[in-house]
């Protein structure tokens, strides 16, 4: 239940359309709702602005649908991320609004179309192999009603690929960068550039980058200023956040 659908709640109460018995019953579970094995934060959207978001690594297909049944029943939009096309399959017989986003592994049902921000979120990757991570970050903050381009395979290894693309660097909000290996590119865009940057540090590269640590001691270290560096592969977080700091400025 968002915010809206709370108000029109509580006028159908006022106006007698709805009985206090029905309202309460809807209430009840606005908190949290208590299963098994989850507690599932209804409330979250009036809290945040964004529903709780199903993270189906780890999870058994039943805990997933059962999850999944829950928020479609209490009105939320869905977003599970790390799932896959099998979780997909299963999800889309609850709701053939499902969405299946193969690159990010990452499963959408919107009940509604969102107006979509004046503000661009620009989605940019090192190397084509981070654009997994990159994925999930566009799929997340375009979910949630960001306006969001991606720019993939500009990495450092051919300065000149990034440095083409001046215009759109200027034209957006806020900018994601996901690099692995050495994970330069967030540090050679922040220099570039007056607005937020997002550094995510991806699992890509041989041993020496320590499956992501070594670009997220990079990011850490960048002397380039204005950078937030989310944790390794967090293409999620980085989405969210864009997002909100995109919100800022409607």
């Amino acid at each position: 239940m968002n915010t809206t659908e709370l108000i029109k709640l509580l006028q159908n109460v006022r106006s007698g359309r709805t009985g206090v018995e029905t309202a309460l019953k809807r209430l009840r579970y606005l908190p949290f709702e208590d299963v098994a094995y989850a507690h599932i934060d209804h409330h979250r959207q009036l809290r945040h602005g964004m529903p709780e978001v199903i993270y189906c690594q780890g999870k058994t297909l039943e805990q997933i649908m059962g999850i999944t049944k829950r928020m479609l029943k209490a009105g939320s939009d869905i977003l599970a991320t790390r799932a896959s096309e099998s979780v997909f399959r299963a999800v889309r017989k609850l709701d053939r609004r499902a969405v299946y986003h193969a690159a990010s592994h990452a499963i959408v049902i919107r009940h509604d179309d969102k107006k979509p921000t004046r503000g661009v979120v620009l989605v940019l990757t090192a190397g084509t192999s981070d654009i997994p991570v990159a994925e999930e970050a566009a799929v997340t903050a375009g979910m949630l009603g960001s306006t969001v381009e991606t720019v993939y395979d500009v990495g450092v290894a051919g300065i000149h690929r990034v440095l083409s693309k001046r215009d759109i660097l200027d034209r957006a909000r806020v900018i994601i960068v996901a690099a692995g290996m050495d994970g330069a590119l967030p540090s050679v865009v922040g220099g570039l550039v007056d607005k937020p940057v997002i550094a995510v540090p991806t699992s890509i590269g041989y041993g020496a980058a320590f499956q992501g640590l070594a670009p997220l001691l990079t990011m850490l270290n960048s002397c380039a200023s204005g950078i937030a560096v989310m944790n390794i592969d967090n293409g999620f977080g980085a989405g969210v956040l864009a997002h909100r700091i995109n919100m800022l400025g409607e």
